[in-house]
């Protein structure tokens, strides 16, 4: 319920009354301003590390100064280019009353201790940007937005209109949908992923703003924005907790190397840097995968129960029986520690379930203890160079080496995949006999060594790795495309969040994996995050009407519990082209496609898409891959379009697709749900929905 004066452009500027373009005349002259003072606070940054490095302090000191001071110079000179502000508060009543913010992507200030010129999108103030209504205006009177021109670079000129709310005025006032959000949000995508600072909607606002210490699932609906809910979350915790999330460090998950180039420019248009944007591959890639598995043989490597099996392969190693007692030399005396006492220490130390780098140094301690006190016994305490002198003794470390053995991860793996005898042993009521003699290397190699791992091989790795000693890990974890991942890459991931928390994002309609998951609590118990709140978007804001009705029909045949998604835009168009000739009606339809704005988005089966792309090349049109986000036209094989959207979308052949793999019509659910404006369905076969 707002009251919303018109749009201004620049275009019809000398037909606007006196006030608003003095308005807008106003708003731009306040951006020049704000202009200087950021090209001022970038020569300040530069001219403080220039200071720090003379500063008298100790190396430590100015290491670490050094280091921040070169940090902040390096954000403020990499700060992309454009608009500086996108909206306006005026308060009339409550702590900021009679008090106007403009809000932006970053803070502006002409001097430290001045009042902002431009205040952070991600500051407690700003909320009300996103929150506000005339039901509840949080003492706002004024909520304004402005409209830049296309792809501006934050020319003063570029801003073009502007659009007040005024939210004080009473709640028998109409509500209307802002004209600027909607330009924005429909706005053609053409290159990477933008940041949608300027469009937070108040469910979405919600989630960034959620508390650091609570872990999230964001069960989203095409198009409702949720990888853009999770770099913006990603970008206020880096805002509100800098100290303990730069300590800990936060890092971004994305599916594959596509996504995370088509999103990699939304952080830093946001003022935050040197975030880890990466793959689960890239994060546990131990060796370079040079093998492959088939359908089965991953499936059960990926398989929660795969754990233990490793858990158990990896402990049989350890054992303190038939060892003797153990003397140890000291000088012309022999310290002694009797077989049932060694037992005892490394049956203890198991018990604990110590992580076994862990495990095995503590036996080495309490073996020495036991020595220690003998000392004392005898002689009195020790010196600490006495005791570093037994913990070095050849005798125990052979001892300790004897029963609690150095491992690798890859011997431990290599080992469990060729030899049928230990996997029996290891799998011991877990596995059937099948899906044993599917674990087991077709072609043994001589060693770990001349191993050809496979991509689910590095998965058995870092379960491996992450029993012999924990990772790090990071303070904060941001997952896309979570419904793709199985129960053992929930396990790395975990482990690396072990002690922060996750921001877990997803569809469980486009799970297209065969583990993909069908309900979110299994999946985050294995993430390690059973108690984290799942919470739905179903709005969406991206795909329009007659697209989302389209999915809907085919949501039905799909084995999961999601509520069907609902679009906010009436415009729009789907085209259904039943022909005899696929690939000259698909180019017909890029044709089509490029007499209007925005990108294309051309995709189909894998197998299809090479004769696709001489299909268009013989027709003339330049078509790049899906690894360059900034082309006109893009061909997308199904199996990679997940997280990108085009404004005109090609789908060619959906049977094909669907008939592709196990969980086909969820991958051609994703397909169908890419477009922004339009949606060109091409077959000459009968559509699956």
């Amino acid at each position: 319920m707002t009251s919303t004066e018109p749009a201004l452009d620049e275009d019809v500027d000398g037909d606007l009354d006196g006030d608003l373009r003095q308005d807008l005349r106003h708003e731009r002259a306040h951006h020049d301003t704000c202009r200087a003072a950021l090209a001022a606070m970038v020569e300040g940054a530069q001219e403080q590390v220039v200071t720090g490095e003379d500063v008298s302090a100790s190396g430590a000191d100015a290491e670490v100064l050094g280091y921040q001071l070169r940090s902040k110079a390096k954000e403020m000179r990499e700060l992309p280019e454009g608009p500086l502000f996108f909206g306006r508060l005026d308060f009339a009543e409550g702590e900021h009353a009679g008090q106007r913010y403009h809000l932006g992507r970053l803070r502006i200030s002409a001097d430290p201790a001045a009042p902002p010129l431009v205040v952070d999108w991600r500051a407690p103030v700003s909320r009300a940007f996103y929150q506000a209504s005339a039901r509840d205006p949080q003492g706002v009177a004024v909520r304004r937005r402005f409209g830049w021109a296309p792809g501006s670079r934050g020319d003063s000129a570029d801003l073009t209109g502007l659009e007040d709310e005024h939210l004080g005025r009473g709640e028998d006032l109409e509500a209307r949908e802002s004209d600027i959000v909607a330009r924005e949000i429909e706005r053609p995508r053409v290159g990477p992923m933008r940041d949608i600072a300027a469009t937070i909607q108040p469910e979405q606002d919600d989630l960034v703003r959620g508390d650091l210490t609570l872990s999230v699932c964001v069960q989203g609906a095409p198009g409702t924005g949720k990888t853009a809910v999770g770099l913006h979350r990603a970008a206020y915790l880096l805002y509100t907790h800098p100290q303990r999330i730069r300590r800990s460090g936060l890092l971004i998950l994305g599916p594959n190397r596509t996504f995370l180039s088509y999103i990699a420019e939304v952080l830093p248009a946001l003022g935050e840097t040197g975030v880890r944007q990466s793959t689960l591959g890239d994060e546990i890639a131990r060796h370079p995968v040079t093998g492959a598995d088939d359908e089965r043989t991953a499936a059960v490597k990926h398989d929660a129960r795969m754990a233990e099996v490793l858990r158990r392969t990896l402990y049989a190693r350890v054992s303190a029986d038939g060892h003797g007692d153990l003397a140890v030399p000291d000088g012309s005396y022999r310290w002694r520690v009797a077989a049932a006492r060694l037992t005892a220490i490394v049956s203890g130390v198991l018990a604990e379930q110590l992580p076994y780098g862990i495990g095995r140094e503590r036996v080495r301690t309490r073996i020495v203890r036991r020595l220690q006190e003998q000392a004392e016994l005898r002689s009195g305490p020790p010196s600490n160079a006495w005791v570093r002198k037994i913990e070095r003794a050849r005798a125990v470390s052979a001892y300790v080496d004897a029963v609690w053995p150095r491992v690798r991860p890859e011997e431990v793996v290599a080992a469990l995949l060729t030899d049928p005898r230990e996997l029996a042993r290891a799998a011991d009521g877990l596995l059937d006999a099948d899906e044993q003699r599917a674990l087991l290397w077709a072609r043994p190699p001589r060693s770990w060594k001349s191993a050809r791992w496979s991509a689910a091989d590095l998965v058995l790795l870092d379960e491996v790795a992450g029993l012999v000693e924990h990772p790090e890990g990071y303070g904060h974890v941001v997952v896309d495309e979570a419904q793709d991942l199985s129960p053992m890459e929930c396990r790395a991931i975990a482990r690396r969040a072990s002690f922060g928390s996750l921001t877990v994002l997803g569809d469980l309609a486009q799970g297209t994996t065969p583990w993909a998951a069908r309900t979110w609590d299994t999946l985050l118990r294995h993430l390690g995050k059973p108690d984290a709140a799942v919470v739905p978007l179903t709005s969406g804001f991206r795909v329009p009407t007659a697209v989302v009705a389209l999915a809907n029909r085919l949501l039905e045949r799909l084995d999961v519990d999601v509520p069907a998604a609902r679009s906010l835009r009436a415009d729009g168009e789907l085209r259904l082209r039943a022909t005899d000739d696929v690939p000259g009606t698909a180019v017909d339809c890029v044709r089509d496609a490029l007499s209007r704005e925005g990108s294309v988005g051309v995709i189909a089966a894998d197998t299809d898409v090479p004769r696709l792309r001489d299909a268009l090349g013989a027709a003339g049109i330049a078509a790049a891959g899906a690894d360059e986000p900034a082309a006109r036209v893009t061909v997308v094989p199904a199996s990679l379009v997940k997280g990108l959207e085009y404004d005109h979308v090609v789908a060619v052949e959906p049977a094909t697709i669907a008939e592709a793999e196990e969980r086909g019509l969820h991958r051609l659910y994703v397909v169908l749900t890419r477009a922004v404006s339009r949606l060109d369905v091409v077959h000459g076969r009968p559509l699956p929905f």
